[in-house]
């Protein structure tokens, strides 16, 4: 007869599975709750202590900790000294284990009671896990719940060969090694402020890209806490490393601004276009007149549902990818002979982002990690007026609009909005000036007029110069961290230039 360990706090799917394990002939072997859930479905179990020969301990703190149930496990099979030494002990085989761990990320997410925290380490099961995956040519791993099924059929059909075997070894080690990371990283977070000797970054794996960024690089989708799972649906086409890049920073730009109907238009990981209007179409025609050449190909993120009015308003030229909260189904049609684009959805009522709390970057041998960057909604309200002149309602507005879009772009970056959408953006340049001159010269090729429009940068201005320029093309209000040594010079030109003028106090780099 072979013998089976389950131990589980997910106890989803577990009676079944045990049912089926019973009918395969497996003498059941069981801990605490997940003995009693399945001897209450009529299920025949050994509870542990029958095993080992002792109670659990110190309020279960020691239950699988034994020789017989590790020599069980670890024992080689294809080797006589092993054999001969289980029989000596009274080691039974134990060949297939069942564990998954106590929920430590619930507890955290529902309790700071440091002595609860600690009761929800587990011990136990992850000994039983490695023990097990170390020894996978002999005993079967299953950690992952919706295993169950695949595992019962593999069983029946005598296909858990060393291959399946491998696989379920590698998942095992990765359910240790990532609540093992879970621990260190909250324990860093409680006493280390986050920034421990170590720092582990854990994903789960979404899907695999056709290619990475180019197509001799391989690439895949990560997600922290199932986010993409729960927040990002495929309506048509496939989604590639790119897209994903870029439907990151539009969605970033367009989720910023709460519930109202903003539309942002991205390419190469840069805003070209950005409104918010009345409605969706308004705000994408706005839009799109902030740049309509490089939005070609782009990614447009709708804060809202796409339409069919916006679906044909959009169909106009080629777009590559549309993310939007929903899409209903005339406007999903409109788009149906269109084979290149792309239709995502995040099924909720805005777009919205994960709000992860770290942010990390790859350097050549290592990462570099830091606490996210977060725009907080107060900031422009909350900035210092420092210029003789202040802003009307509306430029308020737009200096929102363009603060946040600046905080948002690659540094260095400036922004230029007039009535609630992109006018002018110069991003990613080595020189504050040279970001102006490259905005204020596209808007000039494409007939924009910036006069009454504001201006926003992401850092100060060392130099009057950039103020200077920004008069010579009729902007009204700027805002901007201020905290150069020369912010009197840059307050005196805009006071001669009769320039409403707001320090915010708080630099948003973005490199």
């Amino acid at each position: 007869m072979k013998r089976a360990l389950i131990s589980v706090s997910d106890k989803n799917g577990i009676v079944e599975f045990a049912k089926e394990l019973e009918n395969l002939g497996f003498e059941i072997v069981s801990t605490g709750g997940t003995f009693a859930k399945i001897k209450e479905a009529g299920i025949e179990a050994l509870e542990i202590s029958e095993v080992t020969k002792y109670p659990e301990m110190f309020d279960g703190r020691v239950k699988t900790l034994n020789p017989l149930i590790h020599g069980g496990i670890l024992h080689r099979r294809n080797l006589e000294s092993d054999v001969e030494t289980a029989k000596k002990h009274g080691i039974i085989a134990i060949d297939l284990v069942c564990v998954n761990l106590y929920p430590f990320k619930e507890t955290i997410e529902k309790t700071d009671d440091f002595d609860e925290i600690i009761e929800n380490i587990d011990i136990g099961g992850p000994a039983m896990v490695r023990s097990s995956a170390k020894n996978f040519q002999d005993v079967v791993i299953i950690t992952n719940p919706n295993r169950y099924d695949e595992v019962i059929e593999k069983l029946k059909s005598d296909l858990l060969d060393l291959d399946y075997r491998q696989n379920l070894m590698i998942e095992a080690f990765e359910h240790t090694a990532s609540y093992d990371s879970m621990i260190a990283n909250y324990m860093n977070k409680r006493f280390n402020s986050g920034f421990g000797e170590k720092q582990f970054v854990v994903g789960s794996k979404v899907k695999d890209t056709r290619y990475g960024e180019n197509p001799h690089q391989k690439g895949s989708l990560y997600q922290f806490d199932n986010f993409f799972t729960e927040n990002f649906k495929t309506v048509k086409g496939e989604a590639s490393f790119n897209n994903i890049t870029d439907i990151n920073g539009a969605v970033k730009i367009a989720s910023a601004f709460g519930n109202k109907p903003a539309v942002c238009i991205v390419k190469h990981g840069n805003p070209c276009g950005f409104a918010i209007k009345e409605n969706l179409l308004d705000s994408y025609k706005e839009a799109l007149k902030s740049d309509p050449i490089s939005a070609y190909g782009g990614v447009v993120a709708i804060n809202g549902t796409l339409d069919k009015d916006l679906a044909e308003e959009i169909n106009k030229i080629f777009v590559e990818v549309i993310i939007a909260g929903k899409i209903t189904e005339e406007a999903i049609a409109v788009f149906e002979k269109k084979k290149r684009i792309k239709l995502f959805i995040q099924n909720s009522k805005y777009l919205k982002i994960s709000n992860d709390p770290y942010d990390f970057k790859h350097v050549e041998g290592g990462f570099v990690y830091q606490n996210s960057d977060k725009v907080e909604n107060d900031e422009v309200q909350k900035s210092k007026l420092v210029s003789k002149k202040s802003a009307t309602s509306q430029e308020l507005k737009d200096l929102e609009i363009a603060y946040k879009l600046a905080s948002l772009t690659k540094s260095n970056c400036v922004v230029y909005v007039k009535n609630s959408a992109i006018i002018a953006i110069g991003m990613g340049m080595t020189s504050r000036v040279d970001a102006a001159k490259c905005a204020i010269k596209k808007a000039n090729d494409l007939g924009l007029d910036l006069n009454g429009s504001v201006l926003a940068s992401e850092a100060f201005f060392p130099f009057r110069d950039s103020i200077d320029s920004a008069s010579e093309v009729g902007v009204s209000a700027i805002i901007q961290p201020g905290g150069s040594i020369r912010d009197n010079e840059v307050i005196d030109s805009a006071n001669e230039h009769n320039i409403s003028l707001y320090l915010s106090g708080i630099r948003h780099f973005l490199h």
